[in-house]
């Protein structure tokens, strides 16, 4: 008989938590049991652990043997915990000393033969480990240079269930992460200088930019808004270490980080088809729910194409997101949390039809109404900028017509970043997009005149309470681009113009 235990890490969305894996081997009828409210994927691992101890060289057990994964109320789910379980296993069993398995988690899922797979979600798992004070780390082979985007562990990467045994009893060396060479660098993006013409929205995405608000964008095919959308990532700030990590943490739960990546530098963008599913939108699938477009988009850009063809219920699903910067997704086997902050840009044809020529429509009203009623008041309500785009008429440009490049642009958006950031920091606020109505409203004192405007629109219903205030953040990033130290009425006056479609700059 004997008791032995290992860890591992469960994670909850992009949180996780230390999993302690009790094996005790006793007295009874042979057999394992595995409690802990295991998934399908981790009940299953009864049989491949056994395979893989057998077929690396190892005796199994033939007595009763009960494996213990607490938390007992948190799910467990996945293949991640099939290394732990197979060395506590042979530690209850006496082939390894417990005590070499007290200061070490071990992850990875294990084929019949022995050899350790690569499992999803291994940078936050990593993550957590260095929460809870682990500071050595086994991880699948495959994973290893994922794994050692977190500093402070000391990473091994095992190819083989014997190659963890060895390592564990002294006998080999298992390979270490190679050192990462230069400072992060920002991959070349699309210019600004190539969009034509323009130039109300041009000036609408870098004020966006600026402050991190939201966009829409209405106009002819053809006109830019594509193009605009795409360029915006181009002007915003590089992501720090913090949020370098956000990101590729999302990107790891996805199976979407590339082994050997470095940490982002350029925000994520991305543009999911009209015809996505909400659970390719918000996040879903089967047990704990896996994370979304918006989540994949956190500390980025989220580009809506064709927005009008989105089904009202998608577009509607956004509303929480927007407000509260992350996605809660219930089902059977818990409710996770998956950061989701990013700017929403949104694009539409005007009309159904959408001729070169406003004046060539032929929509009805009633289908105007219905195109434009998929999107909701609410969720219009949410969006900071509207902007018209006009046909472009001509693609040659005189000698002094060349636009601003991007990095021009960019220089501005970053000088006002700082002062918002330095203004907020306190508070922990990245951005005016973020600041929270009240602490705006205690900030800026309106001019009496300008007060008295805003309240005539709430009391004829042409601005809400939500719109006021993000038309204070607009202001304050007005103001921000051009150095004052506080908003005025002029500032306050151009965020409201800009919340309608026709205005310009």
């Amino acid at each position: 008989m004997g008791l032995a235990r290992a860890w591992s890490v469960g994670l909850h969305g992009v949180d996780g938590d230390l999993v302690e894996i009790e094996a005790d081997i006793g007295r009874g009828l042979p057999g394992l049991s595995l409690v802990g409210l295991p998934d399908a994927a981790l009940a299953e691992a009864r049989d491949r652990v056994r395979a893989a101890v057998v077929n690396s060289g190892q005796n199994w057990p033939n007595r009763k043997i009960t494996l213990a994964l607490s938390p007992a109320t948190l799910p467990k789910q996945g293949s991640s915990y099939d290394v732990a379980l197979a060395c506590g296993v042979l530690a209850a069993d006496g082939w390894l000393k417990p005590e070499l398995l007290e200061d070490v988690v071990l992850l990875g899922e294990l084929a019949l033969d022995g050899r350790v797979r690569d499992v999803r979600g291994v940078l936050p798992c990593v993550m957590a480990a260095r929460r809870a004070g682990v500071r050595r780390v086994v991880v699948p082979a495959a994973a290893l240079e994922e794994a050692a985007l977190v500093d402070g562990v000391e990473l091994v990467g095992a190819s083989h269930l014997r190659d963890v045994i060895d390592w564990l009893r002294g006998f080999t060396e298992l390979p270490t992460p190679q050192g990462r060479s230069g400072p992060r660098t920002r991959p070349p993006t699309d210019d600004l200088a190539d969009v034509v013409g323009q130039e109300v929205a041009r000036r609408a995405i870098e004020v966006a930019a600026a402050g991190g608000h939201h966009v829409l964008f209405v106009g002819p095919p053809g006109s830019g808004k594509t193009m605009l959308a795409r360029r915006l990532v181009g002007l915003l700030p590089d992501l720090d270490v913090e949020e370098a990590m956000e990101v590729a943490a999302v990107r790891s739960l996805a199976g979407a980080l590339p082994p050997d990546e470095e940490l982002p530098v350029t925000p994520p963008f991305v543009a999911p088809h009209h015809g996505v599913s909400m659970p390719a939108l918000v996040g879903g699938g089967s047990g704990l729910a896996r994370p979304g477009a918006v989540s994949m988009a956190h500390r980025g850009v989220l580009f809506l194409d064709e927005v009008y063809e989105f089904g009202p219920h998608l577009l509607d699903c956004l509303r929480t997101p927007l407000e509260e910067g992350e996605v809660r997704l219930a089902r059977k086997d818990g409710v996770v949390r998956y950061p989701a902050r990013f700017q929403l840009v949104m694009a539409a044809n005007p009309c159904p039809c959408a001729p070169p020529r406003p004046e060539d429509c032929g929509c009805s009203p009633q289908t105007l109404r219905r195109y434009e009623g998929r999107l909701s008041g609410p969720m219009l309500d949410r969006v900071d900028l509207r902007v018209a785009f006009k046909p472009v008429t001509s693609l040659q440009r005189g000698p002094d017509e060349m636009p601003e490049d991007t990095a021009t642009v960019r220089a501005r958006v970053l000088t006002a970043r700082e002062r918002a950031r330095a203004r907020w920091r306190a508070a922990g606020w990245r951005s005016n997009a973020e600041v929270p109505g009240p602490a705006l409203r205690r900030h800026v004192p309106l001019p009496p005149d300008t007060a008295a405007d805003l309240d005539r629109k709430l009391r004829d219903g042409l601005l809400t309470a939500r719109g006021l205030d993000r038309c204070l953040r607009v202001a304050w990033t007005l103001c921000d681009l051009r150095g004052a130290e506080r908003p005025d009425g002029g500032d306050v006056h151009a965020a409201l113009e800009l919340k309608h479609r026709e205005a310009a700059v």
